[in-house]
């Protein structure tokens, strides 16, 4: 690729005019030069851009004139250069601003990870991240253990009691910047979001299966056509016999999201109800609950380790950035109007996931635990 080539690439991505696979070329470029060398300064970066960024064209097979990269190519290209497997192709309607870069810094936020409290019937807690593998509790005719890789699962070891009068309870609590999973006693699965909450009986006994979240939760609900199994949150129902299904039902969120991944799922609140499909999304809001069609990866990207923005405000977007690395979010001057699409790995530190949002123009310093976002 000729010089030429590469400044009217550079040109048209500061128009807005470059295809995604464009758009990820010059990003990679940039995260790559961040990383190898984070204190050169921006007329260094962009003295050195025709030249690196032609050679990472050439490599990935760009053209003379016209560049042509399957998406194949693009992916492969990240991989080399992306530190941590980072994917995010920013859009927008409006021409992208300059990219702005930000001068060094040296405080930085480690990702989540897999952290819970469980609060046993009797007021006791045990801490699941440090808790060691093997037995944690027994209650009833029920152990409690934690498996090698972390997992939670309660287990019978006699025949389970029924017409018990005493009904025990847990509750299963992840805080900001943790996550985890469970298997409650009736073999259904539940993966809890980070500042979620699950108030589940140690023993599903009577005629359903009922549970309370706050937060959010992933369920793979274990069919039983005599027990249907009812989650709890906000003032909405959700009753089932056996599917898979995310509820996200923060409070600091618009609605109560329910959204469907397989089987059939009866939505109810207020005294209305909606039985959706697969591929569905009830929303209660405002007294009402509407149902559309969603994009279930975008849905349970976080369960399987990504963010995933589809045209999201800054405040959205911190939202989420907030409960997975446990900070506070503080805004400076007036809200930066930029909206952002893309899916970016949680496994990496939050200054990096903040320098793909400085595509967009998104100023920020962080102070400890706390972000400052500047428009």
């Amino acid at each position: 690729m000729q010089p030429q080539d590469i400044e009217d690439l550079i040109e048209r991505y500061n128009k807005g005019l470059t295809t995604p696979e464009e758009n990820a070329l010059v990003e990679s470029w940039y995260l790559k030069y961040r990383h190898d060398d984070p204190y050169l300064s921006h007329f260094q970066l962009e003295d050195d851009q025709k030249e690196s960024l032609g050679r990472l064209l050439n490599e990935i097979g760009g053209s003379s004139k016209k560049i042509r990269v399957s998406h194949f190519a693009i992916a492969a290209s990240i991989l080399i250069f992306l530190v941590a497997g980072i994917y995010f192709l920013v859009t927008n309607n409006k021409p992208p601003q300059r990219i702005a870069i930000n001068k060094p810094k040296k405080q930085d936020v480690a990702p989540g990870g897999n952290k819970a409290i469980l609060t046993l019937g009797d007021g006791s807690t045990i801490a699941l991240n440090s808790a060691k593998i093997g037995k944690l509790a027994r209650q009833g005719n029920i152990i409690i253990k934690k498996a090698a890789d972390g997992q939670i699962s309660y287990q019978d070891v006699v025949v389970t009691f029924h017409g018990s009068k005493d009904i025990i309870y847990n509750t299963a609590a992840t805080p900001q910047g943790g996550q985890y999973q469970f298997i409650l006693s009736d073999g259904t699965k539940v993966w809890l979001n980070a500042a979620s909450s699950i108030k589940y009986p140690v023993v599903f006994d009577g005629s359903e299966r009922r549970v309370e979240l706050t937060g959010e939760a992933y369920f793979e609900v274990a069919h039983n056509a005599k027990k249907p199994f009812k989650v709890i949150s906000n003032g909405q129902t959700v009753e089932v016999l056996g599917t898979h299904f995310d509820i996200n039902a923060y409070n600091d969120e618009q609605g109560i999201k329910t959204t469907l991944l397989e089987g059939s799922v009866k939505v109810s609140a207020e005294g209305m109800s909606n039985i959706i499909k697969p591929g569905e999304q009830a929303r209660f809001e405002h007294g009402a609950i509407n149902v559309t069609n969603v994009d279930l990866d975008a849905v349970v990207a976080w369960k399987n380790g990504f963010f995933f923005f589809d045209d999201n405000n800054i405040q959205e977007v911190m939202r989420q950035l907030a409960r997975w690395y446990g900070v506070e979010i503080k805004y400076e001057g007036q809200l930066p109007s930029r909206r952002f699409s893309g899916e970016i790995s949680r496994n990496v530190n939050l200054s990096q996931i903040l320098d793909i949002l400085s595509f967009k123009k998104i100023h920020y310093k962080i102070e400890g635990k706390t972000i400052v976002v500047m428009n």
